[in-house]
């Protein structure tokens, strides 16, 4: 492989922006790596849960991230009593592996009214099914979905840390922490 196949993985500020750039194609781009990132949660009695979730914004300024989910969701309860999580982003193209360290608020109600209303009709469906997510039904489809906005939720994710290891001939990881004004600094792989 051609050590500098990615030249934006020697320098630490090019790195920083390559990250949130393909954070934000995420956003926008349905095939984008970024887009169904994991995020993993606690429960409450300490056992790791990971899922796939979709990405909905991506604030580079505030150094935050949206997902949007059901307010019934396990992962809601999980996060209102640890607020904090993990995401993990594979991008293969770029041989890059993001791990993100963020604290997550969990808005609802007037304060995602307008998200609501820019969320298209068929995708209101996953917000408001009978019974909730994760409840046990007698069948694999004895379930309906209506749309709730009483039931939609966005976690909004505030990165606090960004872990990226870029995989080539030389591999190079960095850290980038809020606390630091996202200077980084450079760790062995």
């Amino acid at each position: 492989m051609n050590p500098d196949l990615h030249a934006w993985a020697n320098n630490l500020s090019q790195l920083h922006l390559e990250i949130w750039l393909r954070l934000a194609r995420g956003v926008h781009d349905r095939h984008a790596p970024a887009r169904h990132p994991t995020l993993a949660t606690v429960t409450q009695d300490g056992k790791p849960q990971a899922r796939t979730v979709v990405l909905r914004a991506v604030n580079t300024l505030a150094g935050t991230l949206d997902i949007h989910t059901d307010l019934r969701s396990s992962k809601v309860q999980q996060l209102q009593a640890t607020p904090y999580a993990a995401v993990h982003v594979w991008d293969a193209s770029a041989h890059l592996q993001l791990r993100l360290d963020v604290g997550v608020t969990v808005l609802t109600g007037i304060d995602v009214a307008a998200i609501w209303a820019a969320v298209p009709e068929g995708s209101k469906l996953s917000y408001g099914s009978t019974p909730a997510p994760g409840q046990s039904i007698a069948q694999a489809l004895a379930y309906t979905n209506t749309p709730d906005a009483k039931h939609f939720a966005v976690l909004r994710l505030s990165v606090q840390t960004i872990d990226a290891l870029h995989l080539g001939a030389n591999h190079r990881r960095a850290r980038f922490d809020r606390l630091d004004d996202w200077a980084g600094e450079w760790l062995a792989p």
